[in-house]
Formats: structure tokens, sequence, C-alpha cells
């Protein structure tokens, strides 16, 4: 008489089948996991410098060829840690202009952020249209 199911070398076969596809399955899961967190803290990141390139676009007052930076507000940065250093220079002018004339002005804006326990950063520029003032010359 032959009974029905399955003998115990065919569950261990089985069991050992099923534990190797779960495990890369969760391993997987997780390396999808920190991709979505590390380029979350990335889109974060650009929207901050986003804002913040509109915001050097728009104040005339700026000076220039000095370095200015400052640190993200981390609860206004949604717990991004990080900060921005910028700099505006002018990049382009008429010949022979001098102050109260037109020039273009470049922002450089760098961003960075802590990802883990490393920093990460990326450069933006901007262009905008300035006046010169008295000892800004064109470089």
């Amino acid at each position: 008489m032959r009974r029905k199911g399955f003998t115990l070398l065919e569950v261990l076969v089985a069991t050992t089948i099923m534990g190797i596809a779960v495990v890369g399955l969760l391993a997987s899961l997780s390396t999808a996991l920190r991709n979505a967190a590390r380029l979350t803290d990335y889109d974060r990141s650009a929207l901050l410098a986003r804002r913040k390139m509109d915001e050097l676009l728009i104040d005339q007052r700026l000076p220039r060829n000095i370095v200015l930076e400052g640190a993200w507000d981390r609860a206004a940065a949604g717990g991004v840690v990080g900060g921005w250093r910028a700099r505006v220079t002018p990049f382009e002018a008429l010949p022979g202009s001098g102050p109260g004339t037109m020039a273009l002005d470049r922002i450089e804006l760098e961003v960075w952020w802590k990802s883990g326990e490393q920093r990460r950063t990326f450069n933006i520029e901007g262009y905008r249209r300035g006046m010169l003032r008295p000892g800004e010359g064109m470089p």
C-alpha cells in the first residue's frame, strides 16, 4: 500500500529552496529602501537649492566676490542636515564699463547634505542682470 504525501527529504529540499528565495527577496527589498531614502534626501536638497537660488537671483544687494554660506533649518528642510555656499561674481559687462553700468552676474551655489555619515554635494549656477557698484570691476 502506497501512502500519499511527501517524504521528509522532499520537505527539507522545498524548505531550503523557499528560504533561499525569501532571503534574496528581503535583500533586494532592503537595497530598494536604502536607494529610496538616498533619493529622497537628494530630492529635498534639490528643492532647497532651487529655493535658495531663487532668493539669490532676486536679492540685488548681495556683495560680489564674497563667499556667502549658511545651514538649512533642519525642521524646515524636512529633516535634511545640510547647508549651502554661494558666490556672486561679475560675469560679463560692456568694454570700459564702470560703476552704474549693467553687467551680467554669475551666481555659483554649492549645496551639501549628510547622507548617513557621508557628505554629498552638487553645484548649480544661475545668471542675472545687475549693476556694477564702485570698487567692483570685471576680473
